[in-house]
């Protein structure tokens, strides 16, 4: 179970959504790993099987790893002038790109 992190209803209705294009079985993963010109960014894609230290929350993984990363953080599925995509509110975060995709800690 993941603690801590909070999804909304328009994040779960949008990786409902994504999951539903998919073959049975797949599981939306959201991951924290090194790059970007921050030194992080997030990472999102399916997955067909948890690994042994994955925290699963409904159809959702996130290693452990990140899930430490993530504490605290809300994940909600936005619809902008820009264009649509999850955002992350990480608590943790200390500064982040002028794009938006990776942050440091």
């Amino acid at each position: 179970m993941i603690k801590e992190i909070k999804f909304t209803d328009n994040a779960i209705k949008q990786i409902n959504h994504l999951l539903s294009t998919k073959d049975k079985g797949f599981f939306f993963r959201i991951a924290i790993k090194g790059g970007g010109c921050s030194g992080f960014q997030y990472d999102f894609s399916f997955d067909k099987e948890p690994h042994t230290e994955d925290l699963k929350y409904e159809n959702i993984l996130i290693d452990k790893t990140s899930a430490d990363l993530l504490k605290g953080s809300e994940i909600d599925y936005v619809q902008e002038l820009i264009g649509n995509s999850f955002k992350i509110n990480n608590p943790q975060t200390k500064s982040s790109c002028g794009c938006g995709v990776s942050f440091s800690l």
